[in-house]
């Protein structure tokens, strides 16, 4: 019995590459582009337990739980941390990093998340790495939620260690992941003798083994599914043209605020400023006496296909999340979540207006 999932051809060194390049290209980067076989907390570990150590000092900026994570891994590397938190709500200021470099001279490691899909804020990163760059610490950059949703551009950036993943604005596999290391960052690598090596984490393995051998012989057996899937998911961006796939998930955000504000019931915006929203998810503050996660469960009993979730952790209880990216970055998709809200909300015997709130969606759409 065969399979067409199963009985493929090998993936060969050659195709891996060409899927390197690919990615390579979306970023627009001249760095080098490892494409690592796992999930992107992958290479998002990998690259600071290899960058990272004893004698780095690390500005770690908290705009989510993601960055609060970064800041466990830089610890357990050894890595005295300075952490920059704020509140979630918003997103963090270039002169906040700059402020932060003033009192804190010493620091030689940056890590920022851009978007932050559990908190639906983005940071400024093209200002954020000027300062960053003007100061010359090792610029480390979450892009797993923005690629595709918004503009991630490494080079011009001055990002030392842009991490991404296709299963969110892409709207790819889940199981693969990239990762663009710039010359500055091997040679921190090089130079750390607590990186990862031989190891599923090591980064320069990758270097010396693949990069460094001309890309002719792969570590491993790669992930060939996800692989062939990264490269359609990519395929079908370049298709579509990636201005075109970044203003759909503009669109999308830009329609869920206006229209979440239109539906009423005491539903806000949980970022406060569009400008700090993030394109690839819209985060939503519950009416007050109303607990999010149960507001969620009640749309998902209206609707069970639209992209809703409930904050986590603590954050279950006072927010809602509309995930609008990849395939669910439509008009259908934001106009289905806001109706089922509305159910919700109006079985709670708040006061909604459904129908306002889908003028709104087509009226905010670009």
């Amino acid at each position: 019995m065969t399979h067409p999932f199963l009985d493929l051809t090998p993936l060969g060194a050659d195709r891996f590459a060409a899927i390197e390049d690919r990615v390579a290209r979306l970023l627009s980067t001249e760095q080098d582009v490892v494409i690592m076989q796992g999930e992107a907390l992958l290479p998002l570990e990998g690259a600071i337990r290899a960058a990272a150590g004893p004698g780095t000092t690390a500005l770690n900026v908290v705009t989510g739980p993601y960055g609060q994570t970064f800041g466990d891994w830089l610890r357990d590397c050894g890595a005295t941390v300075i952490d920059l938190a704020v509140p979630f709500h918003t997103a963090v200021t270039a002169e906040e990093i700059r402020q932060a470099f003033a009192e804190h001279p010493e620091i030689d490691f940056v890590s920022l998340v851009h978007a932050e899909a559990a908190t639906g804020n983005t940071n400024p990163v093209a200002e954020i790495g000027e300062v960053v760059r003007a100061h010359g610490a090792l610029f480390y950059l979450d892009a797993v939620a923005s690629i595709a949703a918004e503009p991630v551009l490494p080079d011009a950036w001055g990002v030392d260690l842009c991490v991404i993943g296709a299963q969110k604005a892409m709207g790819g596999p889940a199981g693969v992941s990239a990762v663009s290391v710039s010359e500055r960052a091997w040679a921190r690598m090089a130079a750390n003798p607590k990186a990862p090596r031989r190891s599923y984490l090591s980064l320069l393995d990758w270097k010396e083994r693949w990069i460094d051998g001309g890309r002719k012989a792969l570590l491993h057996a790669p992930a060939q599914l996800e692989m062939l899937a990264l490269e359609a998911c990519v395929e079908r961006i370049e298709a579509a043209g990636l201005d075109a796939v970044m203003a759909r998930h503009a669109s999308a955000a830009a329609a869920t605020r206006a229209g979440a504000v239109a539906l009423g019931g005491g539903l806000e915006p949980y970022v406060y400023e569009a400008r700090d929203a993030a394109p690839v998810a819209t985060t939503l503050r519950a009416p007050s006496g109303s607990v999010a996660s149960e507001l969620v469960r009640r749309a998902l009993e209206a609707d069970p296909a639209v992209p809703l979730a409930a904050g986590g952790g603590p954050l279950a209880k006072e927010m809602i999340r509309v995930n609008h990216y990849g395939a669910d970055a439509t008009p259908g998709a934001v106009r289905a979540s806001l109706a089922a809200l509305g159910v919700a909300l109006s079985e709670q015997g708040l006061p909604v207006d459904v129908a306002a709130a889908l003028r709104a969606v087509e009226g905010a759409w670009g």
